[in-house]
């Protein structure tokens, strides 16, 4: 019988003498959206970040240091289990910092984590929902999958939720991605697909403070690794296609504990208002490219517009009906671009609901 690749990618490493297990240490690259990764061996299985090794990588083959000056530190900070790999093998999200431990500017996470152990926030468990839309392309042609080269499909309509060989595009990719979230322990909670043909979405959430953000980063992870698997490329873009096409977002619901308890319609409208205050902080913190999006066409509000609504898709924040009929619940800030930084938006809501005083 001869041996396949496959069977030694799929080795189980239960059977080695030493029970070593395989360590992927990943972190946010120079650009803000580059994930990187690699590996490393540990003697045994490890359940707690802070039991991780810290570790370094070169920094100036990924816009993050001077080459003079290129060791940056990868401090592990939340562990999930491996898909590829499985077994005991585990995927760490990092953070990044510099040798004498200060965080590098590219590091968002260590300021969030600052907002969120606050006793003000912390005290208000802060509920984080994430629905992350992205579009799969050809490869070769960067041209969203399903759409004939240098062309266009029909207009949108049938697509958002679509099923059939000529309305939806990737599900493999999509199912694909929503068993290995399941398999690594994130809180992923579905998936559809979106408006625009080649177009997907899914949600990341319930998740608590830090938690949400740590969690969407592994599932892009484990979605670029799977696309990569796949030979198809996933965009981020929050406008991959101009014209009368939707664009791609990151709507953020958000709850604290005084929302979600009676009387909670007060505090969320006290909440909104301080969001409107602070429209343009947000908006310059919610992803690049996002005035390609931000119309005020394709179910967005006009970037320099805020305004709210009950079940108002064309709004800036959005409030479900189930949540003005029980008087209590979340809302969905609907700004965020599919690329923003979800260590920056969740923390950003937080600091200004819960700790800003206008």
């Amino acid at each position: 019988m001869s041996l396949l690749l496959t069977d030694l990618i799929n080795l189980n490493l239960s059977d080695c003498p030493d029970k070593a297990i395989i360590a992927e240490y990943i972190w946010v690259g120079g650009n803000g959206m580059d994930l990187r990764s690699k590996a490393r061996t540990l003697s045994g299985p490890v359940t707690d970040p802070s039991k991780l090794p810290k570790w370094n990588y070169d920094g100036s083959s990924t816009n993050q240091a001077p080459g003079q000056d290129s060791e940056v530190i990868l401090y592990p900070q939340s562990i999930f289990k491996d898909p590829f790999r499985r077994g005991n093998n585990i995927l760490v999200m990092c953070d990044t910092y510099t040798p004498a431990g200060e965080p590098i500017p590219t590091n968002k996470r260590n300021a969030a984590a600052k907002i969120f152990s606050h006793p003000d926030v912390a005290a208000e468990e802060p509920w984080y929902g994430i629905e992350q839309e992205y579009t799969l392309l050809q490869k070769d042609v960067q041209w969203p999958l399903g759409w004939p080269v240098g062309g266009y499909p029909g207009p949108q309509g049938p697509y958002y939720c679509g099923i059939g060989a000529d309305k939806a595009w990737g599900r493999d990719v999509v199912d694909a991605h929503y068993k290995a979230c399941l398999y690594a322990g994130i809180n992923i909670s579905g998936i559809n697909g979106e408006v625009m043909p080649g177009q997907w979405e899914f949600q990341v959430g319930p998740s608590i403070g830090i938690s949400a953000a740590d969690e969407l980063w592994i599932a892009r992870y484990i979605l670029e690794r799977i696309t990569e698997l796949a030979g198809v490329v996933v965009s981020f873009d929050p406008k991959p296609i101009q014209g009368d096409w939707n664009g791609a977002g990151a709507h953020t619901n958000y709850s604290t504990k005084s929302m979600r308890k009676e009387g909670g319609y007060e505090v969320i409208k006290k909440a909104i208002e301080k969001l409107g205050l602070r429209h343009k902080e947000h908006i310059a913190a919610y992803g690049e490219g996002n005035e390609r999006r931000l119309t005020g066409r394709h179910e967005t509000a006009d970037i320099n517009t805020f305004k709210w609504g009950v079940a108002d898709r064309g709004a800036s924040i959005r409030v479900g009906r189930d949540t003005y009929k029980e008087g209590k619940g979340y809302f969905e800030d609907r700004r965020p671009a599919s690329n923003m930084d979800p260590y920056v938006v969740t923390s950003m809501i937080a600091e200004t609901t819960l700790l800003w005083k206008p």
